[in-house]
């Protein structure tokens, strides 16, 4: 039986939630390994902020936070979770990542790669995948060694080929995604959010406006208020489908205090009123 997790241990890229935010809870508990093969995006591991935009794997520790941004559409890769007690059942795997030391939080734990890389690596985390969803009888200790020789494959690489730390001029756009997302978080009628315009968010930073805009146009192709209207459309979407709240109650969790106002804002950048959105998808309200 698998015991690496209680979920799914080995999943593919899409999997992989658009914007991620490891809770205290969480982080303690797994190892983390990310091979992103396709795609742009932010990663922030414990205090360092990365813009991905080639191939890379990366080993992140449980003590470490992590937040992940995707910038474009069409991801493609592999995540993996194990948890630490996997360690304590199976030493070998202790001694590899003792030796290697992928998962030290230092500029080894981002591994940029090749096509002739991803080919290897790809290869490793199918059979992995395949161990996991096939239920193969001895499947921990397949994952287990195929994870020592996802390290070793991985250790070869990064004695050439370092990620590149992020440039101090990108850290004010990491640090406005990751308000954007604390501001969104958990935002329901009796907390509705508290920023959604361009200059509070930028006065939150202790920025102007304009140069906030110009970091997001130069890093992501769009500015802070296309951003701010994509994270209450995904909010107010995600609202309307898990919830039995009225339209009113999500337009004023989301920052408009008239219900009209907050259906304007959707049919606007979506098509359909929200009303129409939710019949759609076979929600009553």
């Amino acid at each position: 039986m698998m015991t690496i997790l209680e979920s799914k241990t080995i999943g593919l890229l899409r999997d992989f939630p658009e914007l991620i935010t490891v809770t205290e809870e969480c982080r303690e508990d797994f190892y983390k390994i990310v091979m992103i093969t396709r795609g742009l995006g932010i990663l922030a591991v414990g205090t360092n902020t990365y813009y991905i935009d080639t191939p890379m794997i990366v080993f992140i520790h449980p003590s470490d936070i992590i937040a992940w941004k995707q910038l474009s559409d069409g991801h493609e890769g592999y995540t993996c979770l194990f948890r630490k007690d996997l360690l304590d059942r199976h030493t070998v795997l202790k001694t590899t990542i003792e030796k290697y030391l992928l998962f030290k939080g230092d500029a080894n734990n981002i591994i940029r790669l090749s096509p002739a890389d991803i080919r290897v690596l790809n290869g490793i985390f199918f059979n992995m995948e395949q161990e996991e969803r096939l239920g193969y009888r001895l499947n921990e200790d397949a994952i287990q060694t195929y994870l020592q020789l996802l390290m070793i494959q991985s250790a070869r690489i990064s004695d050439c080929k370092a990620a590149d730390h992020v440039a101090d001029e990108y850290k004010p756009v990491h640090e406005f995604f990751h308000l954007l997302e604390k501001e969104t978080a958990n935002v329901n009628y009796t907390n509705p959010i508290a920023r959604k315009t361009a200059k509070e968010f930028a006065a939150s930073l202790h920025m102007h406006p304009n140069y906030l805009n110009t970091l997001l146009k130069k890093h992501t192709g769009q500015n802070v208020s296309t951003h701010i209207r994509n994270r209450l459309l995904e909010e107010a979407k995600v609202l309307l489908l898990q919830t039995d709240w009225t339209l009113q109650e999500i337009g004023y969790s989301i920052g408009f205090a008239e219900q009209p106002n907050f259906s304007l804002f959707f049919k606007k950048n979506t098509g359909i009123t929200p009303a129409e959105f939710r019949r759609r998808a076979g929600v009553s309200n």
